[in-house]
């Protein structure tokens, strides 16, 4: 299974969610990032944090959706945003068939500098505790209904 992550920028909170799945999955599924409008560089702390959980950081890059729109891109599965609140950010919208579902959290790059170890922390815990709920799922037999049902109850843990 392929699951694109999309958050505006992609420089932060798509780009831990695509590398906590990555790290934990064991092969099941594949997780790729993007954004709507992409930075073009991923945070340093996003970098500095998965470094120290001893994530691989070899195909860690801001992208745009684009890629993931070309004819010869891998099909996706599964759509899952992470901006947070529409109040107070704009989500990127995919078209198509995938089962979509929205994870919102803070955007830890918002924080100040100095809070930045804290603020993405808790962006990768919360992120981390989602991705072990959908693995915990036997995801390659659910159909897209109950599929979409269980990814909206995920998307409420804290």
């Amino acid at each position: 299974m392929n699951i694109l992550v999309l958050c505006t920028g992609n420089s932060a909170r798509s780009i831990l969610l695509e590398s906590i799945f990555n790290h934990t999955s064991d092969g099941r599924l594949r997780a790729f990032s993007a954004g709507s409008n992409p930075t073009g560089k991923v945070h340093p702390q996003s970098l500095t944090l998965l470094e120290s959980v001893g994530h691989d950081l070899s195909d860690s890059r801001s992208k745009s959706w684009d890629e993931f729109a070309a004819d010869d891109a891998p099909e996706m599965d599964m759509v899952i945003t992470v901006c947070g609140s529409a109040a107070e950010e704009t989500c990127p919208v995919w078209p198509g068939a995938p089962v979509r579902a929205h994870w919102g959290v803070k955007d830890p790059a918002a924080a100040s500098e100095e809070d930045w170890d804290e603020a993405f922390r808790t962006a990768y815990d919360i992120l981390g505790r989602r991705a072990a709920a959908l693995l915990d799922l036997p995801v390659e037999t659910l159909g897209n209904a109950e599929l979409t049902a269980q990814l909206k109850r995920i998307g409420d843990i804290q």
